[in-house]
């Protein structure tokens, strides 16, 4: 008697896992009663993802219930200091006959009742801002940077959208981002004032901003008197660097309270106080030493800042002030995991507050300052909300386990299970992974496995991810590599530093000695693996492309081929500058190594990507067919492939692209690791024609 077929998950079928519900983010109502997360779901179509806002009891005695529904979905959700949830919307205004408005800020109250509209702008409504202990608020919205008043505006916007002009004048860098394109109109600040009736008006706080908003992280003091925000700044030869600014919301003043020209200062979180500001200060980095990022802390009152944690060997990111203000949390990257830190203001000591092999964001705190809570994540699970004793872990100085919430999006079953693979670099520096394996992966049925590299390159292989998910692949029966070569975060400022500059050094060979230790593993047949990324992922598929032929299959998204090309045409091409000499990209590019490619290449790219733009992939597709050692025969054919969306960016998001772009994956390495050929291999979708 054989046991018998675990049962199928989620990840088994493309349709059942794009349909999967997903949750982002999390918001504590004032008195700490609510939380408030959105949860997102498949339209009707199954073309897109709407979102809906979710209400999940903070005692975990109740189960999770819908507060929002409509076809344009909800986002941005804030409560105000009286505690009703405002949220932006697309969803028809009951005032208004035109049914694709832009989004207008709306109004659900505390106290029940439908939702209402309470501002709208013809330009529609960006993102929300609340004072903590008084009844202000504040929104974004673009403004074109020649309007005379709100009317003129208006007249601009509609003259541009009549007449389907959509050409764009520049008079300074940047003109894209990611995926779209910058300007004419930039994001200004706007005060919501009262108005006749439930509506309010909006009064404009940022006069003549410039790129000033381009990055919105603005944070309102307890009193609504102040915004503070980081500030776009933009200097000679195309650059531009973060400043800190505070922004008087009555009088529309604007002041400066950190300009540091060595580093960028952003993330501002004010204390209870509404004196002190936290913020991260990212050094401007140069070819030759990589980025710090530090935690500081300066005031309104214009003192000098200081730096905190000076011997705490780790980037901060998102910065949450306890209630008593005496102390900070933070989130970072740790290890291959994420967890919440505390630190002392009084002492400088910084405590790991959670346990879990996990990471932790959107952290609230509960208003007595003993609990907090969040959104967990790993490759176990989707973000799911969570409960953390703060005052326990406080207390014993040892951290603790989250307790699960009910959740609005129930947790798939994975097929498989997660390891750690560790080894040592040639330089003697500890090197770690995940690894995943599929089910049945054992040492009489090996599996083959899938090096998969992840982008950034200043990140970490820690949490769960939609677009980019190993469990796909194991649900078709291969183990998934996921590792932390030199440049990952969560390894202190050495581990960075030990591959800036030099992606085809310490990075490959990081790569080549964790893939050796999970090859040694009996679960996994070195006979049988390939390598795969995007972004600098991609990159570096790339380059173990043109240094070893290992890999039996290299796929390769949204990649860096001709890193002279690549540096001016990218959209943050101030940046590149920062990060190599020409000498450096030349040294490091992959192209000039297509000659020695012996090794099939799935090569994938969208045209809306901005940050490693089309030429990237339409170069290195052509010279794979003319100069690689596996050339187009005289009839063209070829074991490269090239899978081209044409109106997809950086990640390929939309739903069904999703399933195309893992639909021809499988195939592919299916085709060339497993060598199935004919009737044997995964069908292509029906939509590719």
């Amino acid at each position: 008697m054989t046991d018998a077929a675990p049962p199928p998950t989620p990840f088994h079928d493309l349709d059942d896992y794009i349909a999967l519900p997903r949750l982002s983010g999390l918001r504590l109502s004032p008195d700490g009663t609510r939380l408030v997360t959105s949860v997102s779901t498949l339209d009707p179509k199954r073309t897109k993802h709407v979102s809906a806002l979710w209400e999940i009891d903070p005692a975990g005695a109740a189960p999770a219930h819908r507060l929002t529904r409509s076809a344009k979905g909800e986002s941005a959700a804030r409560f105000t200091a009286g505690g009703d949830l405002l949220f932006t919307s697309g969803r028809p205004d009951p005032e208004s006959a035109d049914d694709d408005a832009p989004a207008a800020l709306w109004l659900l109250p505390a106290a029940g009742g439908e939702a209402r509209v309470i501002a709208t702008r013809h330009a529609g409504i960006d993102g929300v801002l609340t004072a903590d202990d008084a009844p202000v608020t504040a929104v974004l919205s673009e403004v074109l940077p020649r309007s005379a008043d709100d009317a003129d505006d208006q007249r601009r916007h509609q003259l541009r959208k009549d007449t389907k002009v959509a050409a764009i004048l520049h008079e300074a860098y940047p003109v894209r981002f990611w995926d779209h394109d910058l300007g004419p109109s930039v994001p200004h600040l706007f005060v919501l004032e009262p108005g006749e009736g439930e509506r309010g008006t909006l009064r404009d706080v940022t006069a003549d901003p410039g790129v000033g908003l381009r990055h919105q992280d603005a944070v309102l003091t307890p009193d609504g008197a102040t915004a503070v925000t980081s500030w776009t700044v933009p200097g000679a030869k195309g650059t531009l660097r973060q400043i800190l600014v505070a922004v008087d919301l009555a009088t529309g003043e604007r002041r400066t309270l950190v300009d540091d020209p060595a580093a960028e200062a952003g993330s501002p979180a004010i204390a209870p106080d509404g004196h002190r500001v936290a913020f991260l200060r990212e050094t401007i980095s140069t070819p030759h030493q990589a980025p710090r990022v530090e935690l500081w802390l300066t005031d309104l009152a214009g003192a000098a800042p200081r730096r905190l944690a000076a011997g705490w060997d780790r980037w901060p990111g998102h910065v949450t002030w306890t209630p008593d203000g005496a102390g900070l949390l933070i989130e970072a990257d740790h290890l291959g995991r994420g967890p919440v830190f505390h630190l002392d203001l009084a002492t400088d000591a910084v405590t790991r507050i959670t346990a879990d092999d996990a990471v932790f964001t959107d952290v609230q705190v509960s208003p007595d300052g003993r609990t907090l809570y969040a959104l967990r994540s790993s490759y176990l699970a989707p973000a799911h909300p969570v409960r953390i004793d703060l005052a326990a872990a406080l207390a014993t100085g040892d951290p603790v386990p989250a307790t699960e919430l009910p959740t609005p999006a129930p947790l798939p079953s994975v097929p498989g299970t997660l390891t750690e693979v560790t080894a040592t670099a040639q330089d003697g520096s500890a090197l770690r992974s995940w690894l995943v394996l599929p089910e049945g992966a054992d040492a009489s049925t090996p599996a083959p496995l899938l090096l998969w590299i992840h982008g950034g390159p200043l990140g970490s292989w820690n949490t769960w991810s939609w677009r980019w998910n190993p469990w796909i692949l194991a649900a078709r029966g291969y183990a998934v590599l996921l590792p932390d070569p030199a440049l990952s975060t969560g390894y202190g400022q050495e581990f960075v530093q030990r591959g800036w500059g030099a992606w085809g050094a310490a990075p490959f060979t990081d790569l080549i000695a964790l893939t050796d230790a999970a090859v040694a593993r009996p679960e996994i047949d070195q006979t049988r693996t390939a390598a795969m990324g995007g972004s600098f992922g991609g990159y570096m598929a790339n380059w173990v492309a043109g240094h070893t032929d290992r890999f039996r299959a290299i796929v390769t998204h949204a990649s860096l081929w001709a890193l002279d090309q690549f540096g001016p045409t990218t959209d943050d091409a101030f940046y590149w500058a920062r990060e190599m000499t020409p000498e450096m990209a030349m040294a490091n590019s992959p192209h000039l190594s297509v000659d020695k490619i012996v090794t099939p290449m799935l090569v994938i790219h969208g045209d809306k990507d901005y940050r490693v733009p089309i030429g990237e992939g339409l170069r290195l597709w052509y010279e794979l067919l003319s100069r690689s050692a596996l050339p187009a025969d005289e009839q063209g054919r070829t074991p490269h492939r090239f899978l081209y969306f044409p109106d997809e960016n950086h990640w390929v998001l939309t739903p069904q692209h999703a399933k195309v772009w893992y639909q021809v994956v499988e195939r592919f390495l299916a085709e060339q690791v497993l060598g199935q050929t004919g009737d044997d291999l995964p069908p292509l979708p029906d939509a590719l024609g």
